[in-house]
């Protein structure tokens, strides 16, 4: 063994670490502070979960991922995950840990400048800066090579034209990063960059999209109409745009089956409570095979995906092959694991599943959103087929 290399070794523990364990009770206690159902009541009132969130920043447990010589944790997307699983498991969870924390924040850790690092990441870091990320169009989804949204030079700097869809927690952003397209000299639309565009910059029109279910962050249609860009806001400049992209989708893919972790886990947290104490002809209903095995089950492949997405967050801190596979093969498990989570939790009610005073229907929707976005099940599949499997490409 070279030992001059074993520090830069993916390091998975199997066993949680002390400083794991406390962040974790941290993340809990700070969730204990409201209440249960407090994301429906706060989205009754028209209000997100910007208090979850101060008080979390104010802990320093949104930046836990980013460098700390930039005011973060520096336990990489690790330590992030932690965070990430513990508020989905309170139903305080926020997109924003996924787009700004995960994707934002690793794109400037990796690829800005000195002086944008300065002006963007160190409030992301500290919580007090949020960041969106806005890449996919009403005509190009899974295909970011087809993206519309251009970026042409001007005498001082730049001009964004275009539109974005399905953008999360633009409106409690101050920023967005946006992927758009560089119109070279012969007018035609060449390699994707990445700009920061401020979210109430003139020009820039948001459109919230209405969605079947309570979340902690509105999606949003984006609409740019000359916005002007400055030369400074470019990031990793105009040849570096689709490598600092890639940076943050493995990081996104993470958080999100965090997330799903995270809700499966509170799922079946309810289920197991309702079933240890729910008693039909003097029997807890736990105690019938046909109850507890579904449960069971459903267990194990949380259990199994929440390994692969520790794996894949080990992957990407060390920087080591393969941490693509295993963070769509994260997304993926861990979706459709919380998934059937939720649904067997909603079968073990009864019909006090649907109801909204036990609040299993509300964990239905996030979770099924997640087998579709921000990357569908069938975009991972094609993505295994070929990479781990070697198989002709389908698309």
């Amino acid at each position: 063994m070279n030992l001059e290399n074993v520090a830069a070794e993916p390091v998975l523990r199997l066993t949680p670490s002390e400083e794991e364990l406390a962040i974790r009770d941290s993340v809990r206690r700070i969730c204990a502070k409201y209440p249960e159902d407090h994301l429906r009541q706060s989205a009754e009132r028209g209000e997100s979960l910007q208090d979850v969130w101060s008080d979390l920043a104010e802990g320093g447990f949104v930046g836990l991922n980013l460098p700390e010589e930039w005011g973060g944790g520096g336990l990489g997307m690790s330590g992030l995950n932690a965070v990430a699983e513990e508020t989905a498991r309170a139903a305080k969870g926020s997109v924003m840990l996924v787009v700004s924390s995960a994707i934002a924040g690793s794109v400037l850790a990796r690829h800005a400048t000195t002086e944008q690092k300065q002006r963007w990441l160190r409030g992301i870091a500290a919580g007090t800066t949020k960041l969106a990320f806005a890449i996919t169009e009403p005509d190009a989804g899974s295909n970011a090579h087809n993206l519309r949204t251009e970026l042409r030079r001007d005498a001082t700097g730049y001009v964004l034209n275009g539109q974005k869809t399905f953008i999360s927690g633009v409106e409690s952003a101050d920023a967005i990063l946006v992927v758009a397209r560089l119109r070279d000299a012969n007018g035609q639309l060449a390699q994707p960059v990445l700009c920061v565009v401020d979210a109430d910059a003139p020009g820039v029109l948001r459109q919230t999209i209405k969605m079947p279910f309570i979340g902690p962050d509105e999606q949003s249609q984006l609409f740019f109409d000359d916005v002007v860009v400055d030369a400074d806001r470019l990031i990793g400049g105009e040849t570096g745009g689709m490598t600092a992209v890639f940076d943050g989708l493995n990081p996104e893919r993470v958080i999100i089956a965090a997330l799903m972790i995270g809700t499966g886990l509170r799922a079946l947290d309810k289920a197991a409570a309702y079933a240890r104490e729910r008693t039909v002809w003097k029997t807890p209903i736990g105690a019938h095979q046909g109850v507890a095995h579904p449960l069971a089950e459903a267990k194990i492949e949380l259990e199994l995906a929440r390994l692969m997405t520790q794996k894949a967050a080990a992957l990407i801190d060390a920087g080591a092959p393969g941490a693509g596979e295993a963070a769509n093969m994260a997304k993926f498990a861990a979706a459709e694991a919380a998934i059937k989570c939720v649904d067997r939790s909603i079968q073990t009610h009864g019909g006090n599943g649907f109801t909204i005073e036990y609040g299993i229907s509300d964990l239905w929707w996030f979770s099924r959103l997640m087998r579709t976005a921000p990357v569908s099940r069938e975009m991972i599949l094609n993505y295994v087929a070929q990479h781990s499997l070697d198989l002709p490409r389908s698309y």
